[in-house]
């Protein structure tokens, strides 16, 4: 029996928007990256299924990923709510595993981990993973597939005046993930004393525009912009390490 691949997209941010209430081609800054994710599929017209827990199933969201996998890039699009109204475990399982991609949008990082622990959705997904669909998202659906992340949930739920914190994730990659490096001013220093903790594990910071491709025990880097980058952030004894990763040629994962 042939091995299976594990697949893995983590994007760093990027907007998907409409423009004059219509939906703009252009103003989707991770187009190249969502190609890619297509191309990892393996199908001319995959079936992609959205989850946007992380966003309380945003309607509009769900409304824009439509447009852009859907009407733009050719995806027969799925969409798996799971806030406003709970479907039954059978009906997650088959949703996800109907898929060829899992979509996972952006958001508060923390809520969405706890509903897919409450709702089992962790275990389908694991299977899904270990199944090879290619298992991918932006933001919070960056975050999620490593062990940590610099998340922004408490400034979702409690407000602007509170800081970034460590939130825990699925688990598959041995590292801590924190998207929008380039974008938010909070992003770097509050990254810098997290990883200043944690004497274990180094930060993969995504700018946004910028991903990490993950296949089985390989990575490499893919943009949408020729400015974003990737830099691995850790702390060395007393000192403070920022590289940036910029080959998108396949490289060992342990070298993270």
């Amino acid at each position: 029996m042939a091995k299976t691949t594990k697949k893995i997209v983590a994007i760093g941010g990027g907007a998907i928007k409409f423009k004059r209430k219509r939906y703009d081609f252009a103003t989707a800054q991770t187009t190249p990256i969502d190609k890619e994710i297509i191309k990892l599929s393996g199908q001319k017209n995959p079936t992609l299924c959205f989850i946007p827990t992380a966003s309380m199933d945003s309607k509009s969201y769900t409304k824009i990923i439509k447009y852009h996998f859907g009407k733009s890039l050719g995806c027969k699009v799925k969409v798996l709510n799971l806030v406003t109204n709970p479907p039954s475990f059978d009906k997650i399982e088959k949703i996800i595993m109907g898929a060829d991609i899992i979509y996972v949008g952006g958001g508060n990082t923390r809520m969405m981990i706890e509903f897919w622990h409450k709702l089992g959705v962790d275990k389908v997904l694991k299977r899904a993973y270990d199944g090879g669909k290619v298992m991918c998202g932006l933001s919070a659906g960056a975050i999620c597939w490593f062990k940590f992340g610099n998340s922004d949930s408490n400034k979702i739920e409690f407000g602007k005046e509170k800081s970034m914190i460590k939130v825990s994730a699925l688990g598959w990659i041995d590292a801590v993930l924190c998207p929008h490096y380039d974008a938010e001013a909070e992003r770097k220093p509050s990254l810098k004393e997290m990883m200043k903790k944690e004497k274990k594990l180094k930060s993969i910071a995504l700018d946004n525009c910028a991903a990490i491709e993950i296949i089985d025990d390989k990575f490499r880097v893919i943009t949408s912009s020729k400015t974003a980058k990737c830099h691995l952030v850790y702390w060395d004894k007393d000192k403070f390490i920022e590289k940036d990763i910029t080959s998108n040629k396949y490289q060992p994962l342990k070298n993270i």
